[in-house]
């Protein structure tokens, strides 16, 4: 083969691969799901404001129950929470998840998790941080205040973090907890990123740690939720 014909051949398995990649990374519509709303007594909920903007309310996700467990179907990106699930001082906020099928309505891994510091919420001052895990390995530590901010890589990686093969279940434990001056991001027993409170109480992001807790689900999303719990030291 002739050094231009490799380099062509290269160029198209490059193309070809970007496609791809794309196409695995490409942003989803969001679904709306049948006969949605929330039908946990005292449960709450908000989409993210680029779904509300886009017209969609709370009735196009869905958080129902059956017996302790909490099913989830989105539809937008929201966050669910009970009004009565205060955490104050030192605490830790647990849960199970699991997706019965792993990207059974997306296109790419999406998380979900803990949410945890949750005050105004449902207005447009709401400010809180959540830990969320995908499927594939990767995790993230985001939140509110009220906009959007960032504490790690969207696409960052850790061993502890659980991995499923399309359309397999996946299940991950995981944890916020708030010790002295430190938050941390607990995954599957294991710490995957740690912040200064400071870092997180400042304009912009957090107005306390103390405040409602939940859980958050990514857009086109399909899980269940047991054992959500808040311990004390």
């Amino acid at each position: 083969m002739s050094f231009t014909s490799r380099t062509l051949q290269l160029a198209s398995i490059a193309i070809v691969l970007t496609g791809v990649v794309f196409a695995q990374e490409s942003p989803e519509a969001n679904h709306k799901v049948a006969r949605g709303g929330i039908s946990v007594p005292g449960w709450q909920g908000k989409i993210d404001a680029d779904a509300e903007k886009a017209g969609q309310t709370v009735n196009d996700a869905k958080l129902a129950s059956d017996g302790k467990t909490l099913l989830v179907t989105t539809g937008p990106a929201i966050t669910y929470w009970n009004p009565k699930n205060v955490a104050t001082g030192d605490y830790t906020v647990s849960a199970t998840f699991t997706e019965p099928r792993f990207m059974n309505l997306n296109t790419h891994p999406h998380p979900y998790g803990i949410v945890i510091a949750g005050n105004d919420l449902g207005t447009t001052q709401q400010s809180y941080v959540y830990c969320a895990a995908y499927g594939n390995g990767n995790f993230i530590v985001r939140g509110f205040g009220p906009d959007a901010f960032q504490l790690n890589g969207r696409r960052e990686t850790n061993d502890a973090v659980h991995k499923a093969a399309v359309g397999q279940p996946v299940t991950q434990e995981i944890a916020m907890q708030v010790r002295g001056d430190k938050v941390s991001c607990i995954i599957n027993g294991t710490v995957v990123k740690t912040l200064e409170k400071t870092e997180l109480i400042t304009p912009g992001k957090l107005k306390s740690t103390d405040g409602v807790y939940g859980v958050r689900f990514a857009h086109n999303t399909d899980a269940t939720v047991t054992g959500l719990t808040m311990t004390k030291p």
